[in-house]
């Protein structure tokens, strides 16, 4: 019997679109495609859920490749991009479902920098939420077993009553091996909905 939740955050409960941050704050289209590429490159993210960069190295380093004139709002959009992810058409009523008629818990589990998990109070759907696990400010990231192992642990659940929702497929994988349940979501929350009161039989 499933008894617990883990959600993924990002492409899972928000969206998270380099382009469309960008678009924010940058009309210039080859403004816009600099800083996106320079501002959301993966050599600083995968650092940043990792925990083993701060974010003042991060805007630095990104000043480093763009022109000067251009620092301001490079900090601007690196600063803001917690404000600038919508969340997912659905997600919220899958979420609510689930705690308030379904009676499951539901816990985070993300890639994601010590910048985010310091402002996570700030987003109202964490109040859903029985836990919440960041990779960065623990130095363990998903797909590596331990940080299935740290969340299982922390709230003591039992891997075999838990069903993962994420978008990566190495991700749900690893959770799979570590013998939780795995779901690959690919934004369409009617069809998340539809499997899940398969299982829970709502």
């Amino acid at each position: 019997m499933i008894k617990n939740v883990i959600f993924d955050f990002g492409q899972v409960i928000v969206s998270f679109e380099p382009s469309y941050m960008v678009s924010k704050y940058v009309i210039d289209s080859e403004d816009a495609a600099l800083l996106e590429a320079v501002v959301f490159d993966r050599l600083y993210w995968d650092k940043l859920d990792e925990g083993t960069v701060s974010d003042s190295q991060v805007v630095e380093e990104i000043k480093t490749r763009i022109p000067e004139r251009l620092y301001d709002v490079a900090e601007k959009i690196y600063y803001n991009w917690i404000y600038n992810i919508p969340l997912i058409d659905g997600i919220v009523d899958v979420i609510s479902w689930l705690k308030n008629e379904c009676g499951v818990k539901l816990y985070l589990l993300s890639n994601i920098s010590k910048y985010f998990a310091s402002h996570k109070d700030e987003f109202d759907v964490f109040h859903y939420f029985d836990g919440l696990v960041f990779s960065a400010p623990l130095g363990i990231v998903k797909p590596q077993r331990e940080i299935f192992e740290y969340i299982t642990d922390k709230y003591s659940l039992n891997p075999d009553e838990s069903i993962f929702i994420d978008d990566n497929p190495k991700n749900i994988q690893a959770a799979q091996e570590y013998g939780i349940k795995g779901y690959l979501f690919d934004k369409d929350t009617v069809k998340l909905k539809k499997y899940l009161k398969e299982i829970f039989g709502k």
